[in-house]
């Protein structure tokens, strides 16, 4: 115990640094997740391929620049959501908008099979409910396979 104390104290700047990000990053995805499940189209998970992504139509150079950040980004809370496994902050949650973030093969795929959860879909058209957006449809045909 003696050892952490030391530590901690040694490291007390990174530490504060911590911590802040952490309350920040909470009262940010507060604010932020829902604007985000409001964002998504009622049909979305109704498809069985990702729909195009926002970058599709621009051109190749603000198409690769704009894929490069959104997924340093992602890449980037993943890790910190990790680092907040064991310090202050909103750990999990951090790690999952990463993950929302970053592009990988059969991600659309683990979207769905996570949105098929019927506590997350609940508590997501809950919110889409009180935005005035319509619910989430999803595929009933795929739904029955798994």
């Amino acid at each position: 115990m003696t050892d952490l104390s030391a530590w901690l104290t040694q490291h007390r700047e990174g530490m504060q640094w911590a911590a802040a990000i952490s309350v920040v990053v909470f009262f940010g995805s507060l604010l932020i997740v829902p604007c985000l499940v409001i964002r998504i189209p009622a049909d979305y998970f109704a498809k069985p391929h990702r729909p195009r992504t926002m970058f599709a139509d621009r051109h190749p150079l603000l198409r690769w620049s704009g894929l490069i950040i959104k997924n340093l980004l992602g890449a980037s809370l993943v890790l910190a959501g990790i680092a907040m496994l064991v310090l202050p902050g909103q750990g999990l949650l951090t790690v999952a908008i990463g993950i929302l973030l970053l592009d990988f093969p059969g991600k659309h795929r683990l979207e769905a099979r996570v949105i098929r959860i019927r506590p997350v879909r609940k508590s997501i058209n809950w919110l889409r409910e009180k935005a005035n957006a319509p619910p989430l449809v999803i595929d009933r045909i795929d739904e029955d396979r798994h």
